[in-house]
């Protein structure tokens, strides 16, 4: 009988420890001034104070008013679970579509996009028109946000040099200059958009 005590004693102590006191620790820990914006999701929000997005996760942008992201196999999860006609979530809410480069359906898409780019002007580049492993990377490579700056000038009226340095100035670099790849967050590059025409 004492050993089930002292049994139940250590066992009732390892789930306060592990399962009370350790989750609250980091709980606290995470909403430090300098750890809560990636612990709360790295959200992005407009100058209205909305929370318009999030960093890490991309979002689809059509109008030729904006930089497009990449294309993804789940329409980044935007689908309606109870009325997913397109079966677009498949894979859940995120993954590849697992298609192999022969597989018609995949080439169809990619030559549906391809002709789409080649009417608007756009010089397609391979994240324009290849999903992420994920189908919720919210980056392009600086080259495809310049690959569409011709459009986006034509429309909202602006200097392409304009739009160019907004490019630049919202590029993220590698990591230490040797890991990764440069890219362009998409959301937060047309909200720089945005600002740029109200100004």
């Amino acid at each position: 009988m004492n050993e089930i005590i002292k049994a139940l004693r250590i066992t009732l102590t390892l789930w306060v420890l592990v399962a009370v006191i350790y989750p609250l620790g980091i709980l606290a820990i995470a909403q430090l001034p300098f750890l809560s914006y990636q612990a709360n999701g790295s959200l992005i929000r407009n100058a209205q104070g909305q929370v318009i997005g999030s960093a890490l996760i991309g979002q689809p942008f059509t109008s030729d008013r904006y930089f497009h992201s990449r294309p993804s196999t789940t329409s980044y999860s935007t689908a309606d679970p109870n009325k997913d006609d397109a079966g677009i979530l498949k894979t859940g809410v995120s993954g590849a579509s697992n298609l192999a480069p022969s597989n018609p359906d995949l080439l169809k898409r990619i030559k549906a996009d391809i002709s789409k780019f080649q009417q608007s002007g756009i010089s397609t580049t391979a994240d324009l028109v290849y999903t992420s492993g994920s189908s919720l990377d919210p980056h392009i490579t600086p080259e495809s946000a310049k690959a569409q700056v011709a459009r986006i000038a034509q429309v909202r009226k602006v200097e392409p040099s304009q739009l160019e340095k907004l490019i630049d100035q919202n590029s993220d670099r590698r990591f230490l200059g040797i890991f990764g790849e440069d890219g362009v967050n998409v959301l937060k590059l047309n909200l720089a958009l945005d600002s740029l025409s109200q100004n």
